[in-house]
């Protein structure tokens, strides 16, 4: 497993239980470079939508536990965030949340000269998924698809 996995899926651990408690759901956790700093980001939902507060109450905790197991060896920036309007869908819960929603599909390699799509997710397992567009119905192997997210407007 690779450094940045580690630390991404180490953070799911401590975070859940937090989580749980406040009865949110962990959408996503990211450890990522951006220019020279490192970020830690925790993307939390709930129905109705996340706060500034509750997103201050989840990182107050967490900061504490971070601070405790201290497994991440370079200085980053640890921030909790809503998934916000186009949100990723990389679960199974995540897609089955999503199937009748307009969703973008951004592909790895071009597909008759197109990298990317707009449809009505219409279905999907652990292999493919299957959108519906203007023209008729589309499916991609996940493993060609680098994004997927809930569509902005269709």
């Amino acid at each position: 497993m690779s450094q940045r996995k580690d630390y991404e899926s180490r953070t799911e651990e401590l975070i859940q239980p937090i989580l749980d408690r406040m009865g949110f759901e962990l959408v996503d956790v990211e450890y990522v470079k951006e220019g020279q700093d490192y970020y830690l980001r925790a993307y939390i939902d709930k129905p109705g939508g996340i706060t500034i507060n509750d997103c201050v109450d989840v990182s107050r905790e967490m900061n504490e536990l971070l601070d405790q197991y201290d497994y991440i060896s370079d200085p980053y920036i640890f921030e909790v965030s809503s998934p916000g309007l186009g949100r990723p869908l990389k679960k199974d819960k995540d897609f089955e949340r999503s199937v009748g929603k307009a969703v973008d599909i951004h592909t790895y390699k071009a597909i008759d000269k197109q990298k990317e799509f707009s449809g009505i997710l219409k279905s999907y397992d652990n292999e493919q998924i299957t959108i519906e567009t203007d023209d008729d119905e589309m499916t991609f192997n996940k493993s060609d698809i680098s994004l997927i997210r809930l569509s902005f407007d269709f």
